[in-house]
């Protein structure tokens, strides 16, 4: 049985403790990209576009950006960062000799990624706060949201990196699956203008769902479907959860 207990915060605090030491490079790594869309494409592009479902395109781009950055801040955490301490510094093998399994190990680093998502997430909230494009106090749900999106896509990238044998195997991953989600979730334009087919597999995107949400809670209006895009978000999140466990006890533990 998958027991995770809650010695997991010894390695979450682990995490914190090592993202303080650089938190300037880490945030700043982390909001460049965002912070570059919403300034090349929403100010720059969307001079040239008209409005988009009612509202000016850097206001339809917006809450895309800010789940994004959550996404990415969680995925590459639980990818390139857990593969290193895992397989190159064997830093697990270390902590699973203390009182703290391997289980309490890796739903740390899962929570941590949801957290360093949360930390991102909320500093590109702000930056969009400051751009004058937040128009709702339902806008401050929106942190419970990134946390959400997070841990999704936290225990996502903690299951593929169960599976990596290099670090070369999470190219693959972000080119076959990230980066299509990124652009294909209605993050930059309404899924309306796609194709049927690729609308279609569009709403099998958590991230869809996310921006959805996170479009609804900043311009203060009721989403499609909310209760469908929650349960898309979390019931999923939790099987890749226990499924990211069970892959690395059995691949660590022989």
């Amino acid at each position: 049985m998958i027991r995770v207990s809650l010695r997991f915060w010894k390695v979450w605090r682990r995490d914190f403790d090592a993202f303080m030491k650089y938190i300037y490079v880490n945030l700043m790594g982390n909001l460049g990209d965002p912070v570059l869309y919403l300034l090349a494409m929403g100010l720059g592009l969307g001079k040239f576009l008209g409005d988009m479902q009612g509202v000016s395109y850097v206001q339809f781009l917006a809450p895309g950006v800010i789940v994004s950055a959550g996404m990415f801040a969680a995925t590459y955490e639980c990818t390139y960062a857990s593969f290193l301490k895992m397989f190159h510094l064997k830093t697990y093998d270390a902590i699973i000799v203390t009182p703290v399994n391997l289980e309490d190990a890796v739903g740390g680093d899962i929570i941590w990624g949801a957290s360093k998502a949360f930390f991102s997430g909320c500093l590109m909230f702000a930056v969009v706060a400051a751009f004058g494009l937040v128009h709702s106090w339902w806008s401050l749900l929106v942190p419970l949201l990134i946390v959400i999106v997070g841990f999704h896509f936290a225990s996502l990238a903690m299951l593929v990196t169960s599976l990596s044998r290099s670090f070369d195997f999470f190219s693959y991953f972000f080119e076959l699956i990230i980066t299509p989600l990124f652009f294909f979730s209605g993050v930059f334009f309404p899924l309306d203008s796609f194709p049927w087919w690729l609308r279609a597999l569009a709403y099998c995107s958590p991230l869809t769902h996310a921006v959805t949400l996170c479009r609804a809670l900043i311009l203060g209006h009721i989403p499609p479907h909310p209760y469908i895009s929650i349960a898309i978000l979390i019931i999923p999140a939790v099987a890749l959860f226990y499924g990211s466990i069970y892959l690395m006890r059995r691949r660590m533990i022989k």
